[in-house]
């Protein structure tokens, strides 16, 4: 089978740190790239799972009572240890 070449650009730190964990694992780039090509093809998908992390709706409105709480601290109870924390958690169960 004839072979071609391949022209990418790659940001220089991730290539040099691409190119020291093949090393470990005793692969070179093109044996890399060769293999994510192959698989890709076998699976008919990309060799890897993308997704994005996008929050649910009770983190979203963790993140948002957080911010509340940065701006109005008058507005959020404090203890003055961790025992005292956790009786009143203890109570409330």
């Amino acid at each position: 089978m004839a072979n071609t070449n391949i022209t990418m650009r790659i940001d220089e730190n991730l290539k040099a740190q691409l190119q020291e964990l093949m090393s470990d694992l005793g692969l070179d780039m093109t044996t890399f790239f060769t293999m994510a090509a192959k698989q890709a093809i076998r699976e008919q998908a990309l060799p890897f799972n993308v997704s994005r992390e996008i929050p649910n709706k009770e983190t979203i409105e963790a993140f948002q009572e957080v911010e509340e709480m940065k701006k109005h601290p008058e507005n959020v109870k404090s203890y003055s240890s961790f025992s005292d924390l956790l009786n009143e958690v203890k109570q409330d169960v």
